[in-house]
This record gives C-alpha cells, sequence and structure tokens, in this order.
C-alpha cells in the first residue's frame, strides 16, 4: 500500500474520533520547506466551517487522535493548522531494500488491475505532417500510457484518422494544384488549400514517379494519395519519437460499415433528434451543452460530430471500461457536446476523461520561433527531433502540466549544462554507472544486502535521498489516478539533483569498507528509480555521456 494511502486512512479513523460527519476529500502535499516534515494537509482548514472551530484547534485535536499512527510514520506536528507528517527512518531503510528486490517493477502496482483503459492519442488530421504542438501530445499521451500500464491497467492506444470531410477536399484540391503547375498547367490555387513545402515535395514525387498519367485524375484520387501519404509520414515520425500506437481507426471505415448511420437512427429513436431548417439536429443542451447541434446538413452528409459519436459508441461497443482522448486545446469547446452525445448513449459522463494539451512555445535563446500553420510556416516534430534529439523532446514535453503552456528553447535543449534539466538526469544515471565501473576496477566485492548496516546512512543528504526514493510508487500512482504526467520529469530532476549534492559532498568508494557498502547500495537504489522513471518517459538511461 502506498505511503499516501496509508496515512489518508489513519487520518480517516481520526476524523470518525472527532465525530466529523461530511469527509471532506484528504489532499496530502510535499511541503516546500523540508523542516515541516515529508507529507502535509490542510484538512484542518476544510473542517473549520462544519465544525465551527479555528483550523489550529482542529489540528491539535486530529493530531491527538493520530497516535495510534501507522508504522511508517515517525512524527505528526500540527503548525498554523497544518498537519505535518515525518516518514520513519526503519521504512526508508526497508523501502530501499524493496528497490533492489523489484528493480525494473518498483513503481509498478496493481491499482488498474483487470480494468480496460482506451486512450485516444494524436489523431491529427492526415492535411499536413506534425508539428512541435503536435509531438507534445503525442510525448504526453504515450507517457500517460506507460504509467497506466504501470498502475496495472489494460492500455490501448489509438489513433483516429479524419479521412474526409472538408479539409481532407482542400488537401485534395491543393495537391492537384501543385501537380498540374509541375506539369506547365497554369492552375488556380484553392482559396482555402495548404500551402506548406511538404505539399509541393509530395507533388515533385509523384511527377517523379507517375509522370503526366494522372492529369486527368478526379479530386478522389489527389486526396487519397495525399492523405495516405501524409499519414505514412505521422506513422515514421511516431515510431522515431519512440510513441507507440497499437490500432488506427478511420473515419470513413465507420461511414463504410454504417456505424454514422446507426447511431443516427438510435438517437432518433431515443427521442434526442429533431429538424429545422432543413437539417437534422441533436438536442445536446439536454444533456449539459450550451446549445443544440447539428448531426447532419441540409444536404443530407453528417457532421463530425456524427462520425465522432459514432466512433465513440463504437469504443464502448469493443468492452473498454474508460476512455481517455487527448486533444488539443483549440478543440475546448467540443468536449460538452461530445460529452452529450455519450449521455444521451446511455454511458455515464464519468467514463470519458478529455485531457487538453495547450500549445507550445518554441524559442532560440529566448527569441520566439514564428509558427504559422495556415501557410505552412511550422515547425515540424522531425526538425525538433533532428536538433536536439528524441530524449531530449519527450522529456521536455512532458516537464509541465497539459493544461499550461509549454516554453521550449532550443539552444537551452541542446546544452550540456545543470540548466538542462534532461541532461542533468540522464547525468546522474551516467554518473552512478561509473561508480559501480571503479568499484569492479578496485574489486569492491558486494556484499548481501541483508548483511549491509544501512544505518550507516545517517548524513542529512543521505536521509533525504531515502525520503525521495520511497515517495516513486505515491507519484506514479498520483498520475495515473490524475491522468497527467509532468510530477513524473519534475521528480527525476529532484532525485538528480539530491544525488548531486550527496556526490559532491560525500565519497561513495571510500577506505570505509562498510560504509561503502551502503552508499553503493544507496545509490543503485537510487539509479534503479532513474532508469524506472526515464523508462515511463520513454527514455533511455545512459550508462555513459
Amino acid at each position: 500500500m502506498e505511503i499516501r494511502e496509508k496515512i489518508i486512512e489513519s487520518l480517516q479513523e481520526a476524523l470518525k474520533k472527532i465525530k466529523v460527519k461530511k469527509y471532506p476529500e484528504v489532499l496530502l502535499e510535499r511541503p516546500k520547506e523540508r523542516g515541516h516534515g515529508d507529507f502535509t494537509t490542510n484538512l484542518s482548514f476544510s473542517l473549520a466551517k462544519e465544525l465551527k472551530k479555528p483550523p489550529q484547534e482542529i489540528a491539535k485535536s486530529l493530531v491527538k487522535h493520530l497516535e495510534a499512527r501507522p508504522k511508517i510514520i515517525e512524527k505528526v506536528e500540527e503548525a498554523k493548522g497544518f498537519i505535518n507528517f515525518f516518514l520513519a527512518e526503519e521504512l526508508l531503510f526497508e523501502n530501499l531494500i524493496q528497490i533492489l528486490r523489484k528493480e525494473k517493477n518498483y513503481g509498478k502496482s496493481e491499482t488498474g488491475k483487470d480494468k480496460r483503459i482506451q486512450i485516444e492519442m494524436v489523431s491529427v488530421n492526415p492535411t499536413g505532417p506534425l508539428h512541435v504542438g503536435h509531438g507534445r501530445g503525442a510525448a504526453f499521451a504515450d507517457t500517460l500510457a506507460n504509467i497506466l500500464e504501470a498502475s496495472g491497467y489494460q492500455v490501448e492506444r489509438e489513433y483516429y484518422i479524419n479521412d474526409i470531410g472538408t479539409q481532407i477536399e482542400n488537401l485534395g484540391k491543393s495537391l492537384r494544384a501543385r501537380y498540374l503547375e509541375l506539369l506547365g498547367e497554369e492552375v488556380e490555387f484553392p482559396e482555402y488549400g495548404y500551402q506548406g513545402e511538404y505539399l509541393i515535395e509530395m507533388a515533385h514525387r509523384l511527377k517523379d514517379r507517375e509522370g503526366d498519367k494522372h492529369r486527368k485524375e478526379k479530386i478522389e484520387f489527389f486526396t487519397q494519395y495525399a492523405s495516405s501519404d501524409i499519414i505514412e509520414g505521422i506513422r515514421k515520425d511516431l515510431e522515431d519519437s519512440g510513441i507507440r500506437i497499437d490500432s488506427w481507426k478511420k473515419e470513413s471505415d465507420l461511414h463504410r460499415e454504417g456505424k454514422v448511420k446507426e447511431v443516427i437512427d438510435n438517437l432518433k429513436k431515443k427521442g434526442y433528434l429533431y429538424e429545422r431548417e432543413g437539417a437534422l439536429w441533436f438536442r445536446s443542451s439536454q444533456f449539459g451543452d450550451e446549445k443544440d447541434r447539428v448531426i447532419k446538413k441540409k444536404d443530407g452528409s453528417s457532421t463530425y460530430l456524427a462520425s465522432d459519436i459514432a466512433y465513440h459508441e463504437d469504443k464502448f461497443k469493443r468492452g473498454f471500461d474508460h476512455l481517455v482522448n487527448i486533444w488539443g486545446a483549440d478543440h475546448h469547446g467540443y468536449v460538452e457536446r461530445l460529452q452529450a452525445a455519450i449521455s444521451a448513449l446511455g454511458h455515464p459522463k464519468e467514463n470519458l476523461d478529455i485531457i487538453l494539451y495547450q500549445l507550445v512555445k518554441l524559442s532560440r535563446s529566448g527569441k520566439p520561433v514564428a509558427m504559422s500553420t495556415r501557410k505552412g510556416e511550422f515547425i515540424t516534430l522531425r526538425e525538433v527531433m533532428d536538433e536536439v534529439g528524441r530524449d531530449v523532446t519527450r522529456f521536455s514535453f512532458c516537464m509541465r502540466s497539459s493544461y499550461s503552456h509549454l516554453d521550449f528553447d532550443l539552444e537551452l535543449a541542446k546544452k550540456e549544462s545543470p540548466e538542462n534539466p534532461v541532461y542533468y538526469v540522464e547525468y546522474a544515471h551516467a554518473r552512478i554507472s561509473s561508480i559501480f565501473k571503479k568499484a569492479k576496477e578496485k574489486k569492491v566485492k558486494r556484499k548481501k544486502i541483508q548483511e549491509i548496516d544501512l544505518k550507516l546512512l545517517n548524513t542529512p543528504e543521505e536521509k533525504s535521498i531515502l525520503k525521495l526514493l520511497a515517495l516513486f510508487p505515491d507519484i506514479v500512482t498520483s498520475c495515473a489516478q490524475n491522468y497527467q504526467v509532468h510530477s513524473i520529469p519534475n521528480y527525476l530532476r529532484e532525485v538528480a539533483s539530491e544525488f548531486h549534492t550527496f556526490y559532491n559532498r560525500h565519497r561513495v568508494l571510500s577506505e570505509d569498507a562498510e560504509l561503502t557498502q551502503a552508499r553503493l547500495t544507496l545509490v543503485k537504489g537510487i539509479r534503479i528509480v532513474l532508469r524506472n522513471g526515464l523508462r515511463l518517459l520513454g527514455i533511455k538511461a545512459p550508462e555513459r555521456m
């Protein structure tokens, strides 16, 4: 059981003793100042109104009833209404032993055992290559999937391809225009066409391979050719980013298989559709949306919403317990209408989570790098990976909450210095590996774990690291529950920082044989945690740098 869960249970028992009727949510946080313990809670402030008492008095009462606390807690104290918890030393030594025993399984749990989750990830329209913003969403989604798998969930990662509609038609028209231009024809470029260099390059490839044989082809040919070519490029970019996609689902297949018509008929039978001004409308306002939405246009064609409703119904029919969609922030207006549709089909809203990720602001030495998607002047994911490397790109994309804008400085990302958080973490792992290499050269014979006196790890730096290592499983579980990933890279940065501080102040390999054994055990535990955390981020842990 995670440390956090045990503390919460002990608090809930204390709440019973002071006769609290309505249990508020117990929020445990790590204090900013180390002197305030390893965990703290503001629970007393949440109870002040109900109990009609000042938070300090409530906190003191709760501390009194926490005397029969779990063994993992050495001390509990009240501080200006907050309750601070200090972890027991014995727990820290036992946990270090567990890290070495579990190795790559340390941090894993069975929180989501027997539960199936489907993550819709990336799902970029095949109208152009992945840009840096798409890369952030892809790295976030893949990392979240890794964390959920580490927490025991059965996870499927799916890419939904919007391969029909106005945008795709404009793509086909754009390629046709570029192709005919290369054949010497004068062509008016489509008003809403895609102007990126990638389409000119695609037109050149088509002409080089096929000559002028497609001069008379209809738009459908160019649409199919362009979207297929772009999807192949996206597949390659994701593969080279270390992003795994388990299944690919096409919007066109939903129409071909009759699933869009089926879901419209289903909603009609339920009485949730009506006609107005020649169009068919969905009563989404009945389910929390700000207004009703068109599901079929006047010309008889269905909207994107109709396809998306059919797609999500298809997901539920495939037996997933929970759906998670990772979308760009520009889709925020779409969330309520889709949740309304889920409810209308009889599925609980809470079975679908939509996580929005914000834009990436690229800079170079602090100066913004301009991007314009319509004109095709965007920075691609491929360009960023080629410049700073895959691992740096992935780590950087995951460092902030998905709901926060991300500032990505390309020059900083290439620096081999403590300023660069990725380098800082990887260097810590490589540095530990070099310690073991030196130990081998010095022929230091390692003792069995039960023969090592871990109580020799008694400096402030060692105790601080031990506490930090004990928090890793809890952080992984918390990320899985909150569908956020930024705590992992930030935690790894903290572990790396603590290790570098320890390393600069203390020798691991010394004349004291017993202390050497204890410190080798500690740094091995640090290396395991760094490696496991980097693995969740889809990043390799280097042995040398």
